[in-house]
Formats: C-alpha cells, sequence, structure tokens
C-alpha cells in the first residue's frame, strides 16, 4: 500500500475508537447527510469474533497524526460473505480509499486460504453521493449485487392504530422468557431462509449479537393468528440519534403471509415509536428480497429517502 511522503499507516487499538469514529462521522455526514455510527460501534468492529484487528484493519495518518481513514473486514456470522469497509475523511482521504481497498481485498485472499476455501466473495457498500467511490469499486472488479433502500415515515401525523385483521393479535415479546424468545428466533429464522443472503448463525449466537442493536423488549413484537406466533419484528436503537424508531427485521411465516400480519407488526411498532416521542420511524428494503413486497411498506406510509448499491467481487484464496 503506497501512501503519500509523512503519510503513515498502522494497526488500530481500543484507544483509537475515538479518532476512528471521527472519521466515520466525516464519512456519514457526506454519504448520508447525519452520523450513522457510534463510539460503542466502533468498539464492537474492533472486537468482532471474526475480526483480528491486528490483522484485518489498518488505519492512516496525515503528516500531523490525524487519523484520516480507517479500513476493516467484517464477518458477522464467521462463514460466508466478508463485508469491506473502508472509510475516510471525504475532505482529506478521498485519494485513500482505492489503494486501502485494494490492502483489505489481499487481506480478503489470505482469510481465504487460512479458513480452507477456495475463495470468498467480498462486499463493499456505495451510497448515492459516493461517485467516485462507485467508480473505485467498478474498477477494482466488482460487480452490483443489490439495492437497499432506506424508507422512513413521519410520526408527527400518525393516526390511531387500526385494529388488526381477525384473529390477528400484537404483543411484545417477553424478553426475558427464554421460551419466547427462541420462539421469537424460530419465526425469524423460517421467515429469512427463503431470502437470497440469508446465513443461519444458530439461536446462541443470534442472541450474543443482540447487545449490538439493543434490546429495548417493549419495542419487539409477536404477532399471533388465531393464537399461534406467525410473525416478529425486531427494533434497533440504531436510530435514535435521529429521535427515529427504526425497524430492523420484520418476519412473517410463508403460510400466514398476506394476512395483515406484517401491516399489523409494523402499526404497532409505529405507535409505540411515536408514544416515546419519536419523530418518524424507518427501515431498509432489500429489494432482490421476494417476501417483503416495498408496497406492504407503502401502505403504512413509508416513502423512499435513500438508496445504498452493495457491490461484490470473489476473492481467490492467496496462493490459488
Amino acid at each position: 500500500m503506497t501512501l503519500p511522503a509523512g503519510w503513515t499507516a498502522r494497526r488500530p487499538t481500543l484507544d483509537d475508537v475515538p479518532a476512528i469514529l471521527a472519521v466515520v462521522h466525516a464519512a456519514d455526514i457526506f454519504a448520508v447527510g447525519y452520523p450513522d455510527f457510534d463510539a460503542e460501534d466502533v468498539k464492537a468492529a474492533l472486537t468482532a469474533p471474526f475480526t483480528d484487528p491486528a490483522r484485518d484493519s489498518w488505519v492512516v495518518s496525515d503528516p500531523e497524526g490525524t487519523l484520516v481513514a480507517w479500513a476493516t473486514v467484517d464477518n458477522p456470522t464467521g462463514v460466508g460473505r466478508e463485508f469491506v469497509e473502508v472509510y475516510v475523511d471525504p475532505e482529506q482521504g478521498d485519494d485513500l480509499r482505492a489503494p486501502l481497498l485494494a490492502r483489505m481485498l489481499d487481506r480478503v485472499g489470505e482469510r481465504a486460504a487460512e479458513r480452507g476455501v477456495p475463495a470468498l466473495t467480498a462486499r463493499v457498500s456505495v451510497f448515492a453521493p459516493e461517485t467516485r467511490w462507485a467508480a473505485e469499486v467498478a474498477e477494482a472488479g466488482f460487480t452490483l449485487a443489490k439495492r437497499y433502500v432506506g424508507m422512513r415515515r413521519s410520526l408527527a401525523d400518525l393516526p390511531a392504530e387500526p385494529p388488526p385483521p381477525p384473529g390477528v393479535t400484537v404483543r411484545p415479546l417477553r424478553g426475558d422468557d427464554e421460551t419466547d424468545l427462541r420462539e421469537f428466533y424460530r419465526i425469524f429464522d423460517i421467515a429469512f431462509r427463503d431470502t437470497p443472503d440469508y446465513e443461519p448463525v444458530g439461536f446462541d449466537r443470534w442472541r450474543e449479537q443482540l447487545r449490538v442493536y439493543g434490546t429495548s423488549w417493549d419495542e419487539w413484537f409477536v404477532a399471533e393468528v388465531d393464537g399461534v406466533p406467525a410473525g416478529a419484528l425486531q427494533s434497533s436503537d440504531q436510530g435514535l440519534e435521529q429521535n427515529e424508531g427504526w425497524v430492523r427485521s420484520l418476519s412473517v411465516l410463508p403460510a400466514y403471509r398476506r394476512r395483515g400480519v406484517g401491516a399489523a407488526l409494523l402499526w404497532r411498532a409505529f405507535s409505540v415509536y411515536a408514544a416515546k416521542g419519536r419523530g418518524s420511524a424507518g427501515l431498509g428494503v432489500d429489494l432482490t428480497n421476494p417476501t417483503v413486497p416495498v408496497t406492504l411498506y407503502q401502505s403504512v406510509g413509508l416513502r423512499e429517502v435513500r438508496w445504498t448499491d452493495m457491490y461484490e467481487l470473489v476473492v481467490p484464496a492467496t496462493g490459488v
């Protein structure tokens, strides 16, 4: 990795969290208009179970010692795809993004060899304003895999929660009840198995990952049809800094789809968010997911506010 004279690259430590966060915030503001990361997110990335910052991450500083870039590889499940993140301060670090990407792809090849597989698929995300990054990603050989759409609705004009369809009831998840939590996971796992990118991780690992997203159990819901658990909605804390309630996942078992279960879960979540004084509600939609029609979200007042493209590249294992 070639850097300008006087610039330095090294491995990050937890002492770098504040400086890394400053870079990520600058990158977020350019890409989406507001900071979308906090210090706990940085710590979680540096201590993730399948990421070793001493081997899988870099930071770059300018001649004055100011950190201006951070690159890392993330694999939440330890199997499947590798997510490459390259954050730069847009005013100082744009020239660093392509060489950092190249270095991270080398590392993905090494990780493939270490796992004993012939290749791994690397993915990177590109937001609408990041036109230079999109060109650099394409030049590196990536191709467009999918588009995510961010949707939002105001809660200031939220109407009264409509009654659910006959036989459908919605209740909060009992997060301190092991049986209820396992039932929630069962619905989530079954519902997402017919989506193209789902990587099952098992109940225990799924529960370990929940701390990253927040566990305000009164914002998690289970829908039942005639007393049978049929749907689940998981909220996340990721929108709190924007005073926004965020739907991380909406799951409906195949046998109960198109019966108003998903809409009932969304209306309940919106009502709870509004009661807590949130100004808006939002979620992300994978446009390649055949089970979640955008029309459902539009029917409850959600509208597209931004998009993110996901690019991917198959990286051969080092030495293959």
